[in-house]
């Protein structure tokens, strides 16, 4: 993968809250939000269409659009094939995923035009469709990198073999994988999943890295304020410094839009891990010992 595709900061941005944040809803705030982002270094802005219901997408946009500067130093991921049932078209009103050629090219097109920028870093496709036809869906989202639309196609939430299929199909090789990964869920790091992603050459990006607030629970939080007292670092800092620590440097997806937690975290990011720290924090997660 080129270097302009690969997470070279100590966390991703993500977007799937923009919408709930008044101060940010308007197109100069939210502008100067960016700016201020992109001038700490912090250059990945995590998406998908479903956020907000497209309307993250759009938020987005407008203000790249009152500052059409900031359009050349953004790195967007996005993510599509799922759709919520009130925008499926059919009789049921189901949630169901969609990974057929047609709706694919829509939502890039859709997601560009939203986002108001020329190319998306990175396009994901957000869970395993069981209806893939993986030769047809590879063949959209190549042409969709060699039109120049999408820097590289990756994957969320799937299983080894569901994005070795489509790989098998596609010219262009997958670039990233999302999942969940952080210290109250480590367990990707013990069936195999993990070692299939880094076998594979996908970047790997954690959502959730803070397991939803459950690292700062109970004995693992405990054990963190323990641990960042000695370190100098926020609980939340440490927590992820223990992702980083991991092979392929795992870039967390944090959820975050407050400006000082962000500046926080971004602080904490030169925190690297001896082993010994790293194992003594498993234990607590695990609540048992290694073996």
């Amino acid at each position: 993968m080129s270097d302009e595709l690969t997470f070279d900061v100590p966390f991703v941005l993500g977007m799937m809250r923009l919408h709930d944040r008044p101060e940010l809803a308007d197109a100069t705030r939210l502008a100067d939000w960016i700016e201020a982002r992109l001038d700490e270094g912090l250059v990945w802005f995590d998406h998908a269409d479903i956020y907000g219901n497209r309307e993250c997408e759009r938020l987005f946009g407008e203000a790249l659009s009152r500052r059409p500067a900031l359009k050349g130093r953004v790195k967007v991921i996005t993510k599509t094939d799922i759709v919520l049932p009130a925008r499926d078209t059919s009789r049921f009103g189901v949630k169901h995923y969609d990974t057929s050629p047609d709706y694919l090219n829509a939502r890039i097109d859709a997601s560009l035009a939203q986002l108001g920028v020329e190319r998306l870093e990175h396009f994901l496709l957000h869970r395993p469709d069981p209806l893939l036809d993986a030769h047809a869906t590879a063949a959209a989202l190549d042409a969709a990198i060699d039109a120049g639309k999408i820097g590289a196609v990756g994957v969320s939430n799937f299983l080894p073999e569901q994005w070795r299929r489509l790989q098998a199909a596609m010219r262009h090789p997958l670039g990233a994988h999302q999942f969940e990964l952080s210290l109250a869920r480590p367990e990707v790091l013990f069936d195999g999943f993990y070692d299939a992603v880094i076998a594979d050459d996908l970047a790997p990006m954690a959502w959730s890295p803070l397991g939803g607030g459950l690292v700062f629970e109970d004995v693992l939080g405990s054990a963190l304020e323990h641990f960042a007292a000695e370190f100098e670092s926020s609980t939340a800092g440490l927590a992820l410094a223990w992702l980083r620590r991991l092979p392929g440097h795992p870039a967390p997806v944090i959820g975050t839009l407050k400006e000082s937690r962000i500046q926080a975290l971004h602080r904490d990011s030169n925190l690297t891990l001896d082993r010994a720290t790293w194992f003594a924090l498993l234990e607590e997660a695990r609540s048992h010992r290694v073996a």
